[in-house]
This record gives structure tokens, C-alpha cells and sequence, in this order.
């Protein structure tokens, strides 16, 4: 069973950053096309960054966000820099082609 654990979420100041991690069971992340998507109140869910052999962003995060991954660990990450206060979200980690997701992590842009 896929297991997804997406923790470093927390308040950051407008222009302010923060690192997103995910970590996996029961499944090689460098196997699989990993996925990070954002879900603010009242708003449907949506992809922000892909990694497989390479990365792709939604237009508004590229050049801000960075995805990556360390398969030694198992995790895959996402630096997000220059936040804005409507990137308030709940993010979450997510494998191509799977069911299953973890229970997100809160990033809340705020002076």
C-alpha cells in the first residue's frame, strides 16, 4: 500500500520561502512521475510541479518553485520561493498513475 507523508508546511511572510517534503512507502519514487498539487479553500485542486526525468511547473510557480527529489531517501521535495499571500493552500504530494494521497501539508502566506 502507498503511503505519502507531506510535512513542512507552516506561515511564511509574503516573499518569504519555504521547502515542502514528501516522503513515500511502498512505492521507488525514481520509478514514477511525482507530482505536487495545491488545494486553497473554496478552489478545486491543482498541479503545480511534475518531476520525472526532468521537472515542469504551472506557468506562476516557474522560476519561483523547485522540485527534486533524493531517491536515497525516497522523498521528493519542493522549494518554494517569493510566496504570495493567495498561494495559501493546503499542498499535497502525489503519485502519477495512483490512487492514493497523503494528508497535505498547510502553507498559509501571511504577514
Amino acid at each position: 500500500q502507498v503511503q505519502l507523508v507531506e510535512s513542512g508546511g507552516g506561515l511564511a511572510q509574503p516573499g518569504g520561502s519555504l521547502r515542502l517534503s514528501c516522503a513515500a512507502s511502498g512505492i521507488i519514487f525514481s520509478d514514477n512521475a511525482i507530482e505536487w498539487y495545491r488545494q486553497a479553500p473554496g478552489k478545486q485542486r491543482e498541479l503545480v510541479a511534475v518531476i520525472t526525468k526532468g521537472t515542469n511547473y504551472a506557468n506562476s510557480m516557474e522560476g519561483r518553485f523547485t522540485i527534486s527529489r533524493d531517491n536515497a531517501k525516497n522523498t521528493v521535495y519542493l522549494q518554494m520561493n517569493s510566496l504570495k499571500p493567495e498561494e495559501t493552500a493546503v499542498y499535497y504530494c502525489h503519485v502519477n498513475g495512483v490512487p492514493s494521497w497523503g494528508q497535505g501539508t498547510q502553507v498559509t502566506v501571511s504577514s
